[in-house]
């Protein structure tokens, strides 16, 4: 079992929802982005997304992409990303997915990639903008080594292309919750968000976490009732750059709000 299936299972046996939390390597820049990322964990964050500074984010919305520029400008890489994620991991147990975008990940070249991502503790890769029609290519070294490969799917995601996610995917599912970026409005009393939920439900035995637009303890709660797992991206990065202390605190709160609403 994986550190991913490992926290899956213990959430669900304390009937809670996991807290994902996504922040990006090297933003503002690297020692401030470790200690950013050491206070989420210490705060009770259970699984960390850490993306990979990239120049095109397209599926990001304005405050990751300012995370982007900031890490990109202070020489983040995806190589000083998986540096990153090593001295995470020797300091934490919390499983680690490498959030991101194909280019970079090509780029490094696929098997030095997998090797260097096994290395430095990975868990499992999201890659964003590979659909599952062209991914065998770096899904089929990733799994075998061992790392999960978190499916990715949105509101718009029809079924026959939900159906190819699931059956390629481990770990967890990634549900966007809606259609637009991340940092969106999202509206949880929205028909259509339940509907799409359960349609994605009813095709995998995988938790399933939701996230672009989750920036509340109020928000969380309410996706906790529809999810495994609730992720928090853009509101971390905006309490990032407020302070650590203040990034502490959301995370603590949101965790929190998750722990008083077992069922």
């Amino acid at each position: 079992m994986s550190r991913i299936d490992d926290v899956f299972r213990r959430t669900r046996a304390e009937g809670r929802a996991a807290l994902v939390g996504y922040l990006t390597a090297y933003d503002p820049d690297r020692e401030r982005s470790l200690s950013r990322i050491c206070a989420a964990c210490e705060s009770g964050l259970d699984l960390l997304e850490l993306g990979v500074p990239f120049s095109d984010p397209t599926a990001d919305g304005p405050d990751i992409q300012a995370a982007m520029v900031r890490a990109l400008r202070a020489g983040g890489t995806l190589a000083g990303a998986l540096a990153l994620a090593s001295e995470v991991r020797h300091r934490f147990d919390v499983p680690i997915v490498m959030f991101g975008y194909a280019n970079p990940f090509l780029r490094h070249g696929t098997p030095q990639f997998v090797e260097d991502a096994k290395r430095a503790g990975i868990d499992g890769l999201l890659v964003v903008d590979l659909p599952p029609e062209h991914d065998e290519g770096l899904r089929v070294p990733a799994r075998a080594s061992g790392l999960d490969w978190i499916g990715f799917c949105a509101p718009t995601t029809t079924d026959a292309r939900l159906e190819r996610t699931l059956v390629q995917g481990s770990g967890f599912v990634y549900a966007v919750s809606l259609k637009g970026v991340t940092g969106a409005s999202l509206d949880i009393a929205h028909p259509e968000l339940a509907g799409y939920l359960g349609r994605v439900r009813a095709r995998t035995s995988l938790p399933l976490a939701v996230g672009f637009g989750v920036s509340t303890s109020a928000q969380a709660t309410a996706v906790a009732k529809m999810a495994d797992g609730v992720v928090v991206g853009s509101a971390l990065v905006r309490a990032g750059m407020e302070s650590s202390a203040a990034l502490a605190k959301l995370v603590s709160d949101v965790r929190g709000a998750l722990d008083r609403k077992r069922e």
